[in-house]
This record gives C-alpha cells, sequence and structure tokens, in this order.
C-alpha cells in the first residue's frame, strides 16, 4: 500500500474535521492507502511535521484552512519537494478550495483526492517567504488574522465583513512604487493584491478575469486611492460589477514585482500576518508543488457523489450530496 500522511488542524472552522475524520481515513484505505493522521498542535506544527517527514510518504494530504495550506505549501518548497499535495478545506472561507473547485464537502474532497490527477501549481516567494494565493498590503488586509477564531467559527465569512466595516473609518491611501515585467506604476493606493487565485477574502470582483494557475504569473490590483466619498463610491460600484477601469484601478500581470513604500506597511500573507516592509521583492515560482485535483470533467461533482453514496462501508448525510 502507499503511504499518506493526513495533517489536520482540528480547531479549523467549526471544527468538522474531528466528525468526519474516521470517514476520511476509510476513504484513503479504500483508496489503497496506509494512512498516518497527525493532528497539528500549535501555529507552524503542520509545517515543521511535513519537513522532518514528509519524505516517507507517497502522498501528503492537509486539512484546515488556509493557513494550514499555507503551510504545508512552505514545507513542500522548503525540502523542495514534488510528493503529491492533497487538500481538504475545513476553514471559514477557503478562498483556495474555491479558486480550485476543490468539493467543500470533506468526504467528496477526500474521494476527489483518492480519484484525482496531479496539477503543478505557481508558487510565490515574498521577501523570501512562501506564499500559495496572495499578498496583499491596504485596506482590510489585517482582517483575516486579527478576526477572532470564536467569531470566525459563528458567523464564518460574515466575521470578515463585520470586522472590515468596523475598521473602514481608519484607513488612508499609501504611497508606493510598483516595478514589474517591463514597466512601473506609482501613486497613492489604499490596497494592493499579488495573487493566484480566483477569490480573496471569499470575494471574486477585485481580481480580473483570465487566471491561470500555472502560467508562471500573478495578477496585480492595485486600488487607487479615492479622492473623496462620491470617488469612493465609483470604486465600490465597479468593483461589485467587476469592472476595474484605469479610473479606479491598476491592473497587470508579472513573473517578479519590486514594491517601495514611503513608510514600514504591513502585508497579509494567505491570511496570516505577513510583517512589516518597506520594500518587497515577489517572486513566481512556476509549476512549484504538485496539488492533486479532480480531471476537467463537468460530471466529476456528481461521480463523487454517487461513489460515496454507492459505497457501502460510508455513511452519508443527504445534505452531505450537496456540499452543505
Amino acid at each position: 500500500m502507499k503511504k499518506l500522511l493526513l495533517v489536520f488542524n482540528p480547531r479549523a472552522g467549526k471544527g468538522l474535521i474531528r466528525t468526519n475524520l474516521c470517514e476520511i481515513i476509510n476513504i484513503f484505505t479504500r483508496g489503497g492507502y496506509d494512512v498516518t493522521a497527525y493532528p497539528t498542535q500549535a501555529k507552524l506544527d503542520g509545517m515543521n511535521k511535513i519537513i522532518s517527514d514528509g519524505n516517507m510518504y507517497d502522498v501528503i494530504v492537509v486539512s484546515g484552512g488556509d493557513g494550514t495550506l499555507s503551510e504545508a505549501v512552505k514545507a513542500m518548497m522548503k525540502v523542495g519537494s514534488k510528493i503529491p499535495l492533497g487538500y481538504i478545506p475545513a476553514g471559514s472561507t477557503n478562498d483556495f478550495a474555491s479558486s480550485m473547485d476543490i468539493p467543500k464537502n470533506m468526504k467528496q474532497a477526500a474521494l476527489a483526492i483518492v480519484k484525482g490527477v496531479t496539477f503543478d501549481y505557481d508558487v510565490g516567494e515574498f521577501n523570501g517567504e512562501y506564499y500559495v494565493y496572495v499578498a496583499a498590503f491596504g485596506v482590510f488586509t489585517d482582517v483575516t488574522y486579527e478576526t477572532s477564531q470564536k467569531w470566525k467559527n459563528r458567523f464564518g465569512h460574515m466575521a470578515y465583513v463585520g470586522e472590515a466595516i468596523k475598521r473602514l473609518p481608519t484607513y488612508t491611501g499609501h504611497n508606493v512604487r510598483a516595478e514589474y515585467d517591463g514597466g512601473s506604476v506609482e501613486g497613492s493606493y489604499i490596497l494592493g493584491m499579488v495573487t493566484n487565485t480566483k477569490s480573496v477574502g471569499g470575494m471574486k470582483r477585485l481580481i480580473s478575469g483570465g487566471v491561470c494557475f500555472d502560467d508562471g504569473l500573478f495578477e496585480v490590483t492595485l486600488v487607487k486611492t479615492p479622492s473623496g466619498p462620491i470617488a469612493l463610491q465609483s470604486l465600490l460600484r465597479e468593483a461589485a460589477v467587476n469592472s476595474l477601469s484605469e479610473k479606479n484601478f491598476v491592473t497587470f500581470r508579472t513573473s517578479k514585482l519590486r514594491l517601495i513604500f514611503d513608510e514600514d506597511m504591513p502585508w497579509t500573507l494567505d491570511g496570516e500576518s505577513g510583517g512589516t516592509h518597506r520594500e518587497v521583492n515577489i517572486i513566481n515560482h512556476k509549476q512549484a508543488v504538485s496539488f492533486i485535483v479532480m480531471p476537467d470533467d463537468k460530471t466529476a461533482e456528481q461521480q463523487l457523489v454517487n461513489a460515496l453514496a454507492n459505497d457501502k462501508g460510508i455513511e452519508i448525510e443527504e445534505s452531505d450530496k450537496y456540499g452543505t
């Protein structure tokens, strides 16, 4: 049997992994894997476990929020491993899972790993630190890691929204110069994102279309500082309908990026604090990590549902069939 390491955060989201763990292990075992399950005990514990023991396994699977996933990717990059990496989402928002069409239902996600294929995904490097899908500064970016876990578990994505609204009056623009492939731009911005995703904080409107996860390019979005309430309303209207005009936004794609600020700037990496920096260098590592994903097949989700429902060894609730 192939060996599978399952690293999970028992506290992520509403702790659903606790009630699904036995069936997840059962799915992997039926799929031909000898499973070792490891519950993380503290921040960076998952990363350290994968660094120390990961090369002993044929497949590594992590379950938790985007922070747990980020730790796994950091570990894979640090050891230079392309062991297939599977993800079972269990957090409050799960941007990466939404972008990659990974089932939200844990049992479906586990079966997708058993039946899936590998996909080589681009990874970002931020001043020597690796991240998966977003590096950001400015308005709202501290909300994800400063919102109480208690409130995230109770209210999910709405906890972020409430915290963001509370902080809105305190935000101002930041002067920055951005140097990228073949160009540069300079101005005052309230928000900047360097992404490889279709969704950030559950919002899908602030990312330009045509996202490709393995092309070696980031999507960069810089939101210009509005001059007053009317300009802010115009900006919000454009963001709501994904119409990012040059009047309010700067967008481009690049394989590398240098950002220079007039002041020390706090950053977030995959929803976790990325520290404070006056100068930032970001590099795209093309196709650096092999994720396990479902084949590009419109019937794949229904096949997962049928497989779960027909497996006599797995209990499945009616609501589970629809990923609720």
